[in-house]
């Protein structure tokens, strides 16, 4: 008889709700990422946080920071660290080029999904600009009136 792996009950994407709030989100791309052991235990565990993440360019490399990862220290204590350190991001020379070329015209690049499905582990990041306050209320304006419409369509 054929052992069944047992399913594990995590999602498999992390995904950053604000970016799409804060930012006028712009075409994306799917990047890896280099990570370390615990790092990608963490991920596939769901425990990493994107809020307030962003994505810099040092020395024509692309750079994951402020993502909050949650390291399980050691299996016995349970105890666990939350690592913000930088991590570099993997992508064609030519898409890192044309990221840096839209990074100066006034864009940013901002972290939108981890992907943790298959045997990668991938970012999917955009190019956004910020949106302005009124921009935000305009954006909460509309999500309110879809829901009472859709209220009133169950009722």
């Amino acid at each position: 008889m054929a052992v069944k792996k047992k399913k594990s009950s995590t999602q498999s994407a992390i995904v950053n709700r604000r970016a799409s709030f804060d930012y006028a989100l712009g075409e994306e791309l799917k990047v890896g990422l280099v990570l370390t052991g615990q790092e990608v235990r963490a991920a596939r565990d769901g425990r990493v946080q994107l809020k307030g993440s962003f994505v810099s360019v040092r020395n024509g490399e692309l750079w994951l920071n402020n993502a909050s990862f949650s390291l399980v220290l050691n299996q016995k204590s349970e105890g666990t660290t939350v690592d913000t350190s930088a991590r570099k991001l993997l992508a064609h020379r030519k898409q890192i080029d044309s990221l840096i070329n839209q990074k100066q015209a006034g864009f940013t690049i901002v972290p939108l999904r981890l992907l943790t499905k298959g045997r990668h582990i991938k970012l999917v990041i955009a190019l956004g600009r910020g949106k302005k306050l009124y921009d935000k209320r305009q954006t909460i304006k509309k999500r309110d009136q879809e829901r009472e419409q859709g209220a009133k369509i169950r009722i």
